[in-house]
């Protein structure tokens, strides 16, 4: 494992309880950094928590909804340094003229207005702190736009986007806004996906396998670490060679 340098650094990360988030979070505390683990899931935190050790803590929230996540921040450990937005929702495999409206929505509510909601308030602490890194997990998918998975690409395209913005406009200040755009990487997540589907991701992906969580996790804790010092609204592929842009 290289080294990477979080020492003194607080990260908190969306999702964290399982999957990417949770690998995310060790390759964090492997790295010097403490944690705070943001989910809606309060017995896989409290597991989690048991896993990861002394140097993370656990907050329960619902990032769909403002206020929850305004609470979760008022009960977070200052100051924050780096925020990881990782929690999301694929939605049903299905074409768009059958999609459920009600799926639709909430695929929206959780990864895009959650990231944004996220994204809002600890930005706005980072700027006052004068540092900080934040880090978006999107989707190839929102590159490419998968057949059967229009809600959740079209809300990774969205969370590109954000990216971009809130990077731009914080370029003259401390704090750098980053995304990654993995492809399939074998989590959970793909208890919500149909085999046919799964096999269609492989199948887009040249070096013939999935990603694995802690390819991703090595990224994501690059990217919120000093040596990120000059890349601001980026988009950093992880896609075994999928991604062409």
């Amino acid at each position: 494992m290289n080294q990477l340098d979080m020492q003194g650094r607080h990260a908190v990360i969306t999702g964290g309880a399982a999957g990417l988030g949770l690998a995310i979070a060790q390759r964090m505390l492997a790295s010097g950094a403490r944690v705070t683990l943001w989910d809606r899931d309060r017995a896989a935190l409290d597991a989690a928590c048991a896993l990861l050790g002394p140097n993370s803590r656990a907050v329960v929230v619902d990032v769909s909804r403002h206020d929850s996540v305004v609470q979760a921040l008022a009960q977070t450990t200052k100051p924050v340094h780096a925020l990881v937005n990782s929690a999301g929702i694929t939605g049903p495999n299905t074409t768009v003229w059958n999609y459920p409206v009600a799926d639709w929505e909430q695929v929206m509510q959780v990864n895009v207005n959650g990231t944004f909601f996220c994204c809002r308030e600890i930005s706005a602490l980072m700027r006052e702190q004068g540092w900080g890194r934040i880090v978006n997990i999107a989707s190839v998918a929102g590159k490419d736009g998968n057949p059967n998975a229009s809600a959740y690409s079209a809300s990774k395209a969205a969370v590109i986007g954000l990216t971009k913005s809130l990077g731009k406009e914080l370029a003259s200040t401390g704090v750098r806004v980053n995304c990654v755009t993995p492809a399939a990487v074998k989590t959970a997540i793909f208890d919500q996906m149909t085999p046919a589907h799964i096999e269609f991701m492989l199948s887009k992906i040249p070096m013939g396998r999935f990603g694995q969580p802690e390819e991703i996790a090595a990224m994501v804790t690059w990217l919120c670490t000093d040596d990120c010092s000059f890349s601001t609204g980026a988009v950093f592929d992880l896609s075994g060679g999928r991604s062409t842009y």
